[in-house]
């Protein structure tokens, strides 16, 4: 099969080599150019996933429209604030018969759509797949055991995406809800801030876990309002992608919350950075989705007041614990 992955940062490229392994012919699309000359030149994106060899048959292009002539399945894995922009430019050569799989994970700032809404809007009138799930891009690479969920309301294409990708290290599960699986991996991210602030601030194991499952709560509670499964939260791409993301050194998200934590300002702790901490802006996202559904979302509230509003973290804290009474279940 000829599969294309459009964008080549490190989940890009991980995802993009597996299926080169896989014996799929597959090209790479980077924006950057240095990126796809180092893929070709040295077999290794000394960039975004430094000291991992590639597969010798993984190809690499920083042209758009020949990355994507032909393929039949089209893997879009950029950040989620350039999603729209990049589909939109891929539209026009995507051919009418390819799959679309979307591993971005995120929700729209402006418009609050989720990231397969945004790819069906701008390449209308194709199956389309969330791919979703614990999975931090180097271990992937590395072929360390890992576990994810394609979703799609089309059966087949969940299939063929999890055929495709599946190997002994890498099992992939089929999924219906799409609304639920998009929404774990999104606003996990905001919670892995929220996580990383409580041990930035030394607050300890407690915090720490009182944290995941009350952030498992309100993941939860606006998925459903949004027509989610509440099952799926309980899943690889909710509770799995939460504790992961939440606890796990490699956690992108969860070293901004630590740093600020410490005391750092927002732009301070993303001066000079190149990846992408996805919780950041989804932040943004979920408090206006929540206010929009009317969902109360005391900790994503937090998290935007500490990173966008300068209330020290240890008041945000405080205030988290010190309101009102209640059922756990309320």
């Amino acid at each position: 099969m000829k599969c294309t992955v459009v964008g080549a940062g490190a989940w890009g490229t991980a995802l993009a080599n597996l299926l080169a392994e896989n014996g799929h012919q597959t090209t790479l699309w980077a924006f950057e150019p240095d990126v796809s000359e180092s893929v070709s030149a040295h077999r290794e994106n000394r960039r975004f996933l430094p000291g991992i060899p590639l597969h010798p048959e993984l190809r690499a292009s920083s042209a758009l429209d020949l990355a994507c002539e032909g393929a039949e399945l089209v893997l879009f894995a950029p950040p989620s604030h350039v999603l729209r922009q990049v589909a939109a430019q891929a539209a026009r050569w995507i051919p009418e018969t390819a799959r679309l799989v979307v591993a971005t994970k995120g929700i729209e700032r402006d418009r609050l759509a989720l990231m397969t809404d945004v790819v069906a809007e701008e390449i209308p009138g194709r199956a389309i797949v969330a791919l979703s799930g614990p999975s931090f891009a180097i271990e992937v690479a590395q072929h360390l055991p890992t576990a994810i969920v394609a979703a799609s309301t089309d059966a087949a294409a969940a299939l063929h995406t999890q055929q495709a990708l599946s190997t002994s290290a890498f099992r992939v599960y089929t999924q219906t809800d799409v609304i639920g699986v998009e929404l774990g991996g999104a606003l996990k991210n905001v919670m892995a801030v929220a996580t990383g602030i409580v041990d930035g601030l030394q607050l300890g194991f407690n915090a720490r876990a009182a944290l995941i499952t009350r952030g498992l709560a309100e993941m939860t509670r606006l998925g459903v309002k949004l027509g989610a499964e509440p099952a799926t939260f309980a899943g690889l791409a909710g509770v799995g992608d939460l504790v992961l993301t939440c606890t796990g050194s490699l956690s992108r998200n969860r070293s901004v919350g630590i740093e600020i934590g410490r005391g750092a300002t927002l732009s301070e702790v993303l001066q000079g950075r190149e990846t992408v901490a996805e919780g950041v802006t989804t932040t943004e996202s979920a408090k206006a989705l929540a206010a929009r559904e009317g969902i109360e979302m005391p900790i994503v509230n937090a998290v935007h007041r500490v990173l966008f509003e300068k209330q020290p973290a240890r008041w945000a804290l405080v205030e988290l614990m010190t309101r009102d009474l209640k059922g756990e279940h309320e």
